[in-house]
C-alpha cells in the first residue's frame, strides 16, 4: 500500500463528500484524512464540521445532531465517522460532507515531506531495538526522551523550525514574545509594496537593565529596602534616555549627534562639542533608517523604536519543535539523522557497551547530521549562477 492515503479531494479541498440514501438510521462515513479528526471538548474546538445538502451541493447546512468518531485514530489511519440521520429528514441521494477547519487544512498541506515524532519513535523501536540487534531492549520512555532532545538540538541549526508572525507595532512600542519562542531569527517591517526592511538590534547602542534598584544619596550608594526587606525598584534611567534619544532616528543623524549638533535633552552635549569635526564618515552599524528593536528579558517583550509605531512587522523566530508534543514534525531529509542520534544517545548512556561501538555510532550521527544540513540548506545551482552573473558586470567610472 502506498504512503499517500488521502484522496485529491481531501488534500486540496480539505473535505470529503458522501452520497447517502434517505431512510437509513446510521451511516458510517469513512475518510482517509492525514489530519486526525478531533471532536469538540470543554477546552478545545473540533477541527472539522459536518454539513448536508438537499440541492446537490448548491447550498450546505451545518449538521447539528450528534455524531461520534468510532475510535481514536493516528496519522494516515482511516477515520470512521458515525452520523445518525434522518433528523432532519434527508431526501434520496442527499449529500453529506466532512470539512476540515481552515487551520487543519493549512497544516495538512506539504505534510508528506515531514514525519511525526511519534512515527520516529515507533520506527526506531521496529528497526533498531530487538533480539539480534545492537540495542536488544529499550524502554519507550527512554527513546522518547532522546528523540525530544535530538529534536531540540536539531531545531537550533539544522531543521526548518523557524516560525513567523505578522504583527502591528502598538502605541506602547512593545510586543509580547511568542509562546514557543527560543531565539529570534529576523525582524523586519513591511512597506506599502510588501518589501521587507530589516530591523536591527540595539546591542551595540544601548540595553535594558534587568533591574534598577534604588540607591540612597550617601557616598556609599547603599540599596534601599521596603518593610519586608526587599530591594526597592525604580525606573531605568538608561531606558528613559533611550526613549527620548531614539526619536531622532539614529541613522544619518547619529554622526551629527556625536558631533554635537543635537541638544542632549535640551542642553548641548559638551563632550562631543569639544571634538566636533574630528571624526569623519558614517558608522556602518548605525547607517540605516529601518529602526531598532531590543528585547526586554524581564518583561518578556520586544521593544521597538518610536519610528516603527503602527508599522506592520514580521517576526521570525526559532522554536525547539516540541510545542505540539509528539505531533511535532521532522523533515524526512533529517529522519536518518534522528535515528542515529537516538541510537548513539542510548548506547553512550549504557554501561558495558564497547567503546568502539559508541565511537561508530557517534561518527554515524555526525555524518548523518552533516548530510541533513546539506539537504535542508536547499542550495539551488541555478540560483547561485544567477547571482554570480552579477559579478561579470562592467563598472563604469
Amino acid at each position: 500500500m502506498g504512503l499517500v492515503t488521502e484522496t485529491n479531494e481531501e488534500y486540496y479541498a480539505g473535505e470529503k463528500v458522501f452520497l447517502v440514501q434517505a431512510g437509513s438510521t446510521i451511516s458510517t462515513l469513512a475518510t482517509t484524512f492525514n489530519t486526525e479528526l478531533v471532536l469538540a471538548t470543554a477546552s478545545n474546538n473540533a477541527n472539522f464540521i459536518v454539513q448536508y445538502s438537499e440541492d446537490s451541493g448548491v447550498t450546505w447546512v451545518n449538521y447539528t445532531d450528534p455524531y461520534t468518531l468510532s475510535s481514536t485514530v493516528t496519522y494516515n489511519d482511516t477515520v470512521n465517522l458515525s452520523v445518525a440521520y434522518p433528523n432532519p429528514v434527508l431526501p434520496t441521494d442527499a449529500l453529506i460532507r466532512v470539512v476540515l477547519v481552515i487551520t487543519s487544512v493549512y497544516n495538512n498541506y506539504g505534510g508528506y515531506s515531514y514525519v511525526t515524532l511519534n512515527d520516529i519513535v515507533n520506527n526506531f523501536m521496529v528497526g533498531y531495538v530487538g533480539t539480534g540487534k545492537l540495542i536488544p531492549s529499550a524502554k519507550r520512555t527512554d527513546i522518547v526522551f532522546h528523540a525530544k532532545r535530538g529534536l531540540q538540538e536539531f531545531s537550533y541549526d539544522t531543521l526548518k523550525t523557524i516560525k513567523s508572525q505578522e504583527l502591528t507595532v502598538p502605541p506602547n512600542l512593545s510586543i509580547i514574545i511568542p509562546q514557543d519562542y527560543v531565539n529570534y531569527a529576523n525582524l523586519s517591517w513591511t512597506d506599502k509594496y510588501g518589501i521587507k526592511h530589516i530591523i536591527y538590534p540595539t546591542d551595540n547602542l544601548t540595553g535594558i537593565p534587568y533591574s534598577a534598584p534604588i540607591q540612597d544619596s550617601s557616598q556609599g550608594g547603599e540599596f534601599t529596602f521596603d518593610q519586608f526587606g526587599e530591594t526597592l525598584e525604580g525606573t531605568s534611567v538608561t531606558r528613559d534616555k533611550w526613549e527620548k534619544l531614539k526619536q531622532w532616528q539614529l541613522s544619518g543623524g547619529y554622526n551629527d549627534y556625536l558631533n554635537g549638533v543635537f541638544n542632549y535633552f535640551g542642553e548641548p552635549y559638551m563632550y562631543d562639542l569639544q571634538y566636533r569635526g574630528m571624526r569623519y564618515g558614517l558608522l556602518p552599524e548605525t547607517t540605516q533608517i529601518n529602526g531598532y528593536f531590543t528585547i526586554d528579558e524581564r518583561k518578556g517583550k520586544f521593544s521597538f523604536s518610536s519610528d516603527l509605531q503602527g508599522k506592520i512587522i514580521t517576526l521570525e523566530y526559532i522554536s525547539d519543535g516540541l510545542a505540539s508534543d509528539m505531533d511535532s514534525k521532522i523533515p524526512k531529509m533529517a529522519e536518518e539523522a534522528m535515528y542515529m542520534h537516538i541510537a548513539y544517545s542510548i548506547l553512550a548512556g549504557r554501561s558495558g557497551v564497547p567503546e568502539y561501538i559508541v565511537a561508530r555510532f557517534k561518527k554515524d550521527r555526525r555524518a548523518q547530521l552533516r548530510n541533513a544540513k546539506i539537504r535542508l540548506s536547499n542550495i539551488k545551482i541555478d540560483e547561485i549562477a544567477r547571482v554570480m552573473r552579477n559579478k561579470s558586470k562592467w563598472i563604469k567610472h
